[in-house]
């Protein structure tokens, strides 16, 4: 079939094999300029691995340090008439080519709440790995069934105590306009605590732990976001906030059981605001990140998912480094976003921005760009007016 993007939304209902091969080629040839990442990560587990900072995390521990990787992850293959979506054809091009390369790579796809799936994980890693000494936390899903209870949790993405009005964009149509958000109730915080905080990530590090599968020294991350003002009363604030200030509960609590363990440790790592199929969900955002990428090009301090995974090996976790902490405890890989003068630009440009004047005041040429690439679109070198085969296995 030829498949063309079919933009829903905040989402793409399409996704092109090949191209999403090609992204992961991209990734995989910036890793490998870059040099090898000195004291690397040998046996690394991905919670998470199939799309976004999972994946980047994936390919730098393999391409950067020649690591064994298990990925887990929750997505779909391909139907009649219906392409897989890109995490499915996002690992089969990334396990091709690590095993083409000499690299372990096994794959698990399924809930990684679930009790089962956490069994499948850890018995594969005992018979094949032995032990892991990295395991990256970058679970992204809007809804989790508990193991213990059976509820189902979804989250919400609303502030927290008042309504909230400020500028968004539909970025499919290029309409800037104003947005009010209801404040979230008791139940929807307690929810989407439930689905983003930290309980899986100390579910999966004492499962690991209890079987004796995190080798000495073992680290483990997750990822999170506080960004600018501008964002908070929907972001820092709001309910996707309470969820990572739970995130950070967990960190000490995994910390202490990794210094415990063998010396190891845990941490959050902050990243910086980028076009995932997350981030675009959230109301506010994809303006301010329009306008950031428009500012921090221009400063020529710009990054992505692979560049800001493959800085946070090389510069904070490996290569002789150990993480730079905050007051918080939290390592800041955002640190070139959050410069006072890209901000201030950032400030200067927001109250500007119309409909009309969006092209010019912002990148949101770059922002869909990228977030078609996120499907495997706009990718150089793949003839998408050609017939593909949509239905393609995992290995």
């Amino acid at each position: 079939m030829i498949i063309k993007p079919k933009v829903r939304g905040f989402v793409c209902v399409t996704a092109h094999p090949e191209g999403c091969a090609a992204h992961i080629q991209e990734w995989i040839d910036y890793v490998k300029t870059k040099g090898p990442i000195q004291g690397g990560p040998r046996k690394v587990l991905v919670i998470g691995a199939s799309t976004g900072y999972g994946l980047a995390s994936r390919i730098t521990a393999a391409f950067g340090s020649g690591a064994a990787t298990v990925g887990v992850f929750f997505e779909r293959p391909s139907e009649e008439g219906r392409p897989a979506t890109p995490g499915w054809y996002n690992t089969i091009a990334f396990t091709h080519a690590a095993r083409a390369a000499g690299l372990y790579a096994r794959n698990i796809n399924g809930d990684a709440f679930s009790d089962e799936i956490k069994q499948q994980t850890l018995d594969l890693i005992r018979a094949d790995l032995g032990q892991v000494d990295l395991v990256v936390y970058s679970l992204a899903s809007p809804r989790r069934t508990h193991p213990k209870t059976g509820a189902v949790h979804k989250s919400t993405l609303k502030p927290v105590g008042q309504s909230y009005t400020n500028k968004t964009v539909d970025t499919d149509k290029g309409i800037v306009s104003n947005v009010t958000i209801d404040p979230a109730s008791e139940q929807e915080i307690s929810d989407t605590i439930a689905v983003m905080g930290g309980e899986d990530w100390e579910m999966w590090m004492n499962a690991l732990s209890d079987a004796n599968l995190l080798a000495p020294r073992a680290q483990s991350v997750a990822y999170s976001y506080i960004g600018p003002d501008v964002t908070w009363a929907i972001y820092k604030n709001g309910t996707i906030g309470l969820a990572k200030n739970d995130l950070e509960r967990a960190a000490k609590n995994i910390d202490s059981l990794l210094k415990l363990k063998g010396g190891g440790r845990a941490f959050i790592s902050v990243n910086k605001a980028l076009v995932t199929q997350a981030s675009s969900a959230i109301p506010v955002v994809p303006l301010y990140i329009s306008i950031l990428y428009k500012v921090m090009k221009a400063a020529g301090t710009h990054e992505g998912c692979i560049e800001q995974l493959y800085r946070l090996f090389a510069t904070q976790m490996y290569n002789g480094h150990t993480p730079k902490l905050d007051d918080a405890g939290r390592v800041r890989i955002d640190d070139w976003e959050m410069r006072p003068e890209i901000q201030d630009a950032v400030r200067q440009i927001w109250p500007r921005v119309t409909t009309e004047n969006l092209a010019a005041e912002t990148d949101i040429a770059g922002y869909r760009s990228e977030f078609l690439k996120l499907f495997g679109f706009g990718l150089a070198g793949v003839n998408y007016e050609a017939d593909t085969e949509p239905h393609r296995s995992m290995p």
